[in-house]
């Protein structure tokens, strides 16, 4: 049983490295315009927390080598991408990103970091860092119900790239069995929402892949559609275990 979660952790860690890297395109295309036009940086700063989170569990729980490793690396592409944000964004977005980091990635994870270090006993340390990382996952699974919408009110799947769903069905299918084989409650309820959501993702794809859509959409409609999709983009590797 030992080898066999092993080797799908060592799978799970191969496809979140994919959903993390999935923004490469979106990031390229700042770097190339040099702005991050309408993007917004608040994704990518809650998949760092969530990434140090996870980090930070890996670490502490006995055996969970493979949650620290592949959330270490998303740290670093994480990092990177929000790097990018304080070097591109206008200034009141870069303004904006870099009070979102200090709160979130700095305070919020220092404060976490300290209180579970100074006041609790290990067990109790790593039920409570499993709770807020199972908590902000659930959060930013259900992020792309935005998008769901999109697609039901315009009848288009355009909005909803269909890489991106199979991804988060597929990443959160082998962290939840993963967290089955290990017995991690804090790991299989985030990811076996995600897995459902991801079915969801997968189905409304199927019925709408071919549909025509809604004619009387309006601009406002479709504009805020793409804002959700380029917006959601990170918040797929965004929920890695």
């Amino acid at each position: 049983m030992e080898g066999l979660s092993f080797f799908v952790g060592v799978i799970g860690n191969i496809v979140s490295v994919l959903v993390f890297l999935s923004p490469i395109g979106t990031f390229w295309r700042v770097i190339k315009h040099r702005s991050t036009e309408e993007f917004e940086s608040l994704p990518y700063i809650c998949t760092l927390l969530n990434s140090s989170l996870w980090t930070y569990y890996g670490i502490t729980k006995p055996g969970e080598i493979l949650v620290a490793t592949v959330n270490g690396f998303g740290i670093v592409v994480e990092a990177v991408y929000v790097t990018l944000f304080l070097i591109y964004a206008p200034k009141g977005m870069r303004a904006k990103t870099a009070i979102l980091v200090g709160i979130l990635d700095v305070g919020l994870l220092a404060v976490a970091i300290a209180v579970t270090q100074l006041a609790m006993n290990r067990d109790v340390r790593i039920d409570a860092i499993g709770f807020m990382g199972a908590a902000l996952n659930i959060i930013m699974y259900a992020s792309p119900l935005a998008a769901m919408k999109t697609v039901v009110t315009t009848k288009s799947v355009e909005y909803m790239p269909f890489f991106l769903s199979f991804t988060l069905f597929l990443n959160g299918g082998i962290w939840a069995f993963y967290a089955v084989l290990v017995h991690d409650l804090f790991l299989g309820v985030p990811n076996g929402t995600g897995f459902i959501l991801g079915i969801a993702q997968l189905v409304l794809y199927a019925i709408y892949r071919n549909a025509k859509p809604t004619t009387n959409t309006t601009f406002d409609v479709l504009e805020e559609g793409c804002s959700q999709h380029e917006h959601l983009i990170p918040s797929s590797h965004q929920f890695i275990t």
